[in-house]
């Protein structure tokens, strides 16, 4: 069965980084949609940013300059490089094909000190 795995979650200090990786399995169709979401406590499920197949992206106001979405197309997996993370940045980060109408289980992302 189509499935999407998050992983690279933790907690991290302020400025620091993680890398969230989203490997999806059992989908037999190139995918040319991929994307992050990240719903915090007590906030609505908000989109971080989405890649396509050739690698056109968008970003978030919230995250430009900090995040970089990216993509291995022959494995379907997504990525998502965060930098200089804040304590905003805490959230739950769930990758998405939209195509597939399939998200992950979710990661969550704590930046504190």
């Amino acid at each position: 069965q189509a499935q999407l795995v998050e992983s690279g979650g933790g907690l991290v200090q302020p400025g620091g980084s993680l890398r969230l990786s989203c490997a999806a399995s059992g989908i037999m169709f190139s995918i040319e949609l991929m994307g992050w979401y990240r719903q915090a406590p007590g906030k609505e499920r908000e989109l971080v940013a989405t890649i396509t197949s050739t690698g056109y992206t968008n970003y978030a106001d919230s995250v430009k300059g900090r995040f970089t979405i990216s993509r291995d197309n022959a494995k379907n997996t997504v990525y998502l490089q965060m930098n200089s993370l804040k304590p905003e940045d805490t959230a739950v980060y769930y990758c998405n094909v939209p195509s597939f109408r399939l998200w992950g289980q979710g990661t969550l992302v704590t930046v504190s000190s």
